[in-house]
């Protein structure tokens, strides 16, 4: 495979090759590498949110913003609360 880059991409691919002394095809490898990783877990998330956008839409139920705010607060101190309950 064969890839033209521009002059000002290539030259940074190149410094950060010989700051870390590894090769450019290092480099550009891991660069593809954690660039796929991203698209393939847009790909999931966007399937996870279809799939619960279709399930609100066939019954309705929902967690209130505050019950949400409230679960998501615990679990940033650490806590293992329970789920919210859903409603209609």
């Amino acid at each position: 495979m064969r890839v033209e880059l521009d002059k000002d991409i290539e030259a940074r691919v190149n410094r950060l090759a010989q700051s870390r002394n590894q090769s450019v095809s290092e480099v550009v490898t891991r660069a593809v590498e954690q660039y796929l990783e991203r698209a393939d877990q847009r790909r999931a998330t966007l399937g996870d949110v279809m799939a619960a956008w279709e399930a609100y839409q066939a019954d309705g139920l929902h967690v209130a913003e505050g019950a949400a705010d409230a679960w998501l607060s615990a679990l940033e101190r650490g806590d293992m609360p329970d789920l919210p309950p859903a409603r209609n």
